[in-house]
């Protein structure tokens, strides 16, 4: 059977791809907006957290015998308490400055990072296997699906989804935007908003190092991997408003499945149709789809 010329099955293929592609992409974006609307941080260095999710996955495999699924809750652990560290040490002196010294800052903790793990690892990339229990597909007739493909989606937008509500209609969440746009206040109340602050970066961190694990089985582990994701990402949060929680979230899994069509149909394009819808929405709408205009 095709469509528009293009078999079913190759079509679907490329959904599939689309879907896990843009599941990385809210995720990552989702940490990004969560960081940037709660703490007015541009966090450039959350490629490079993504990265060391994926080593954190793949040394406690090779070095410890630790388990995919407890890599999967230890290495986002590790990762956020290494950004707390980050944000306690450095970020909390530049938060009444410019949003650049907090770009510039991020960006050669990148750098460093990418240094540090390519001289004991190199760029050739680190193999990393499925879990047995996700191994293997299901033959759908029209397409076959890879288990552990379809566990990236479901994963993906569970964690994303219960971040969402979260943050967005709980009283912690209410705590946590009210200790951003006024901390006296909410230290009034006998909130410990510093340690708010850091615990909120430490958990953005975390979804970063995250979707990190999940990406070592089905890409090589290497030390560039979050340089060459982060900027579609940026891109992502650009497009979903800077600071949306779920403008985040659609727009990555959107941007991810019209990516994949755009495989499918002029792949040429593949690899700049996200930075051709960018500039369109900032064009028509430069707060995003799901910002807030000033």
């Amino acid at each position: 059977m095709e469509i528009f010329g293009v078999p079913l099955q190759a079509m679907m293929s490329q959904l599939l791809l689309g879907l896990v592609n843009g599941s990385f992409y809210a995720m990552l974006s989702l940490g990004l907006a969560v960081i940037f609307g709660l703490l007015n941080v541009i966090n450039f260095a959350h490629g490079a957290l993504y990265m060391m999710g994926a080593f954190s996955a793949w040394i406690g495999l090779t070095y410890f015998g630790f388990s995919y699924w407890t890599m999967l809750i230890v290495g986002p652990m590790v990762i956020g308490v290494f950004g707390m560290v980050i944000e306690r040490t450095m970020l909390r002196w530049l938060y009444k400055l410019d949003h650049l010294y907090g770009l510039l800052l991020t960006f050669g903790i990148t750098l460093v990072a990418e240094g540090v793990f390519r001289s004991i690892y190199g760029v050739s990339g680190q193999s990393y296997s499925t879990p047995d229990a996700l191994s293997g597909g299901v033959n759908l007739g029209f397409m076959y699906l890879p288990i552990y493909r379809a566990w990236i989606v479901i994963a993906s937008l569970a964690v994303c989804f219960l971040t969402w509500f979260v943050i967005e209609k709980t009283r912690l969440g209410a705590y946590l935007r009210a200790g951003t746009e006024n901390p006296k206040l909410v230290e009034a109340f006998g909130i410990n908003v510093p340690l708010m602050v850091t615990l909120t970066y430490g958990f953005g961190v975390a979804l970063a190092a995250f979707a990190g694990v999940l990406a070592a089985p089905v890409i090589q582990v290497s030390p560039l991997m979050g340089s060459n994701l982060i900027i579609v990402v940026f891109a992502v949060v650009v497009i979903g408003g800077m600071g949306s929680i779920l403008g985040a979230i659609i727009t990555g899994l959107s941007l991810g499945v019209i990516e994949g069509m755009t495989r499918v149909f002029y792949p040429e394009a593949s690899a700049t149709v996200v930075f051709v819808i960018m500039v369109i929405v900032l064009l028509i709408r430069p707060a995003g789809l799901f910002g807030k205009e000033k």
